[in-house]
C-alpha cells in the first residue's frame, strides 16, 4: 500500500527553526518498508528559510500561526494538499504532539479533502493520551493508535489491505464501529529494541534540505524511571528498555558514513540513569575509534565527575538538565525527586568537567507564587549554567500536575474541536485564558513572565557564555563549516 506518514507543520509557521528528522516516524517507515510497503515520510515542519530562535517567545507568535492554519492561500496549506495529489496515498499516519493538535486536525481534513477513502490514522503523545477526545471531536480521523506505533500500525495496514476486519485484536487501536467508539485497550510495547531496524532517514522527503547534524538524532533507550508530575513521558511506563551498545554504535557509525554526521544527540530521557552503562558506551565509542562529538539530556542527581570525564573523553560536548524550579517547594510539587543541593553540586561538577551544560526552568505552575519565582531567577545567577531556558507551564492531559490544575479550578479535562483553532497552543485545556496562575491575577503574571523572560535572555547574552557554546562545538565547526554558518544564522535569529 501507498503510505504517507506526515509530522504536521508548526514552526514553520513563524519561520521558527526546528531541529532533526521526526524520529518516531521514521522508525515506523522502517517497519512498513520491511513489510513491503511504499512509504514517504513528510515532515511538513521542516523549515527551509529559517529566521527565529527564541523559543521564549513563541507564544508570541502563536496567533499568526492559527489564522494561518485556515488560509487556503498559505504556501504550506497549499503544499500539503500537492503532497497529497503527488504521494497519492491509501493510508496517511499523522503524528500528533498536543501543541500541535490543531495543524493535525487542518492536515487530516485536507486528507480527506483530497479522498475521503485515504484512511486517516494518528499517534504519538497527545493520540496516547486524549484518544477518545480525538474521534469524538473530528469527524477526519478514522483510527488513533496509543502507546509505541511499530506493532500496532503494520497489523492496522495489513487489515485494511486485506479489507477483513478485525480491529479489535490490535491493542492500543481506538476507532469507530457501528457507530461507537471502540477501543482495544493498552498498546504493546516492544522489548527488545535491538529488534528494531534504524530509522529510514532515507524515505524522508527533501532529505538534502535537513544538515549532516539533524541526521544524527538517535534514541538509545524508551521509558523514564522517573514521575515527574508535570511530564506526559510515564505514558511509556517507568520502565527503561534499551537499545545493546553495539546496535546503538552500529548505528552511529552509518549515519557518520552515509550523512557526514558529527555532532549526535540522544533523545533518551535521562542518558545516565545507568552509569554503568553509559561508561560501557563510551568505552565502546573509543575503542571504535569514531570521532564525533554527541549531547544528551539527564538529570542533576544522575552525574559524577568521574563519569562526566568518561563521557567528555568519548565526545560528549554538551548536557541538558532540567532544573525547573528554585523552590524547594515548587520542586516537591513536582515529584522532582532531586534537592537545590544537589543541583548546586553537579553545576560545580558541570563545570570541573569542562562541559558545556544546558539548564531548563519553568514558571507558572499551581500554587507557584511570585517569591517562589524570584527563587528561580536566583538560583539561575547561582548555578551558573552555560546556557538556561525558561518556559510558562502548559498543562498537558495524563500528567499530575494536569490534575492538580483541574482541582484547583486553573484547568478543564476536555477540549472542543474548535477551541484547538480558537486558543493559542499554550492556552489549551485552560478552564480560563484569562487565569494561568492561581495565586497571582492576569497582569501581575504576565508582568512577571516578561520580566522572567527578559531576565534569562540577558544572561544567555552574556560573551563568555556565547564563547563557551561555540568552544563545545569548535570540532563540529572544522568537519563541517556549514553547521558554523547555520549556527551564526541560529544565534542572529535568537538575538532579534
Amino acid at each position: 500500500m501507498n503510505i504517507l506518514l506526515i509530522d504536521p507543520p508548526f514552526y514553520r509557521f513563524f519561520q521558527y527553526y526546528n531541529r532533526y528528522f521526526p524520529l518516531g516516524l521514521s522508525y515506523l517507515a522502517s517497519i512498513l518498508k520491511k513489510a513491503g510497503h511504499n512509504v514517504t515520510i513528510y515532515d511538513a515542519d521542516c523549515n527551509k528559510d529559517s529566521k527565529g530562535m527564541d523559543y521564549t517567545r513563541l507564544p508570541e507568535m502563536y496567533a499568526a500561526y492559527l489564522k494561518e492554519l485556515r488560509n487556503p492561500e498559505n504556501h504550506i496549506i497549499k503544499e500539503l494538499s500537492e503532497t497529497l495529489k503527488t504521494c497519492r496515498p491509501d493510508i496517511v499516519g499523522i503524528t500528533v504532539m498536543t501543541p500541535k493538535a490543531a495543524s493535525a486536525f487542518t492536515v487530516a481534513s485536507l486528507v480527506k479533502k483530497y479522498d475521503k477513502k485515504c484512511h486517516v490514522v494518528f499517534g504519538g503523545p497527545h493520540a496516547t493520551l486524549k484518544p477518545e477526545e480525538v474521534l469524538t471531536i473530528s469527524g477526519d480521523v478514522d483510527f488513533v493508535i496509543s502507546g509505541e506505533g511499530e506493532g500496532a500500525f503494520p497489523e492496522l495496514v495489513h487489515l485494511l489491505e486485506k479489507k477483513e476486519g478485525g480491529f479489535e485484536k490490535i491493542a492500543g487501536l481506538s476507532y469507530y464501529r457501528d457507530g461507537r467508539k471502540a477501543s482495544s485497550g493498552s498498546g504493546k510495547f516492544i522489548d527488545n529494541l535491538d529488534t528494531l531496524p534504524f530509522p529510514d532517514r532515507e524515505s524522508l522527503l527533501g532529505a538534502d534540505t535537513y544538515t549532516s547534524e539533524d541526521m544524527g538524532l538517535i534514541m538509545g533507550s524508551r521509558g523514564c524511571p522517573f514521575n515527574c508530575s508535570y511530564c506526559a513521558t510515564q505514558i511509556w511506563t517507568r520502565k527503561v528498555r534499551y537499545r545493546s551498545i553495539p546496535n546503538i554504535i552500529e548505528e552511529i557509525k552509518y549515519v557518520n558514513e552515509r550523512y557526514g554526521t558529527h555532532q549526535f544527540t540522544f533523545k533518551d530521557d535521562s542518558f545516565t540513569v545507568s552509569k554503568k552503562r553509559v561508561a560501557e558506551f563510551c568505552d565502546a565509542l573509543l575503542k571504535v575509534g569514531l570521532k564525533v562529538k554527541w549531547d544528551c539530556n539527564t538529570r542533576a542527581d544522575l552525574v559524577d565527575l568521574p563519569l562526566l570525564k568518561t563521557m567528555k573523553k568519548a565526545g560528549c560536548n554538551s548536557i541538558k538538565v532540567g532544573v525547573e524550579s528554585g523552590s524547594e517547594r515548587i520542586l516537591k510539587i513536582m515529584d522532582k525527586g532531586v534537592s537545590l543541593e544537589q543541583v548546586k553540586e553537579s553545576a560545580k561538577l558541570f563545570r570541573k568537567a569542562g562541559i558545556h551544560w544546558t539548564a531548563y526552568f519553568m514558571m507558572g505552575v499551581p500554587t507557584e507564587t511570585k517569591e517562589d519565582v524570584k527563587e528561580t531567577v536566583k538560583l539561575l545567577y547561582e548555578i551558573k549554567p552555560s546556557f538556561a531556558s525558561v518556559g510558562v507551564y502548559e498543562p498537558f492531559p495524563g500528567t499530575k500536575l494536569f490534575d492538580i490544575g483541574v482541582e484547583r479550578g486553573l484547568v478543564k479535562r476536555d477540549m472542543a474541536y474548535e477551541e484547538y483553532f480558537l486558543r493559542i497552543p499554550s492556552d489549551y485545556y485552560l478552564k480560563d485564558v484569562k487565569k494561568r496562575s492561581d495565586t497571582m491575577d492576569e497582569e501581575e503574571f504576565t508582568a512577571l513572565e516578561r520580566e522572567v523572560k527578559e531576565t534569562f535572555h540577558d544572561y544567555n547574552k552574556n560573551i563568555t557564555r556565547i564563547y563557551e557554546r561555540a568552544k563545545a562545538r569548535s570540532s563540529v565547526y572544522v568537519r563541517n563549516p556549514k553547521i558554523f554558518l547555520s549556527d551564526i544564522e541560529k544565534f542572529l535569529g535568537w538575538m532579534r
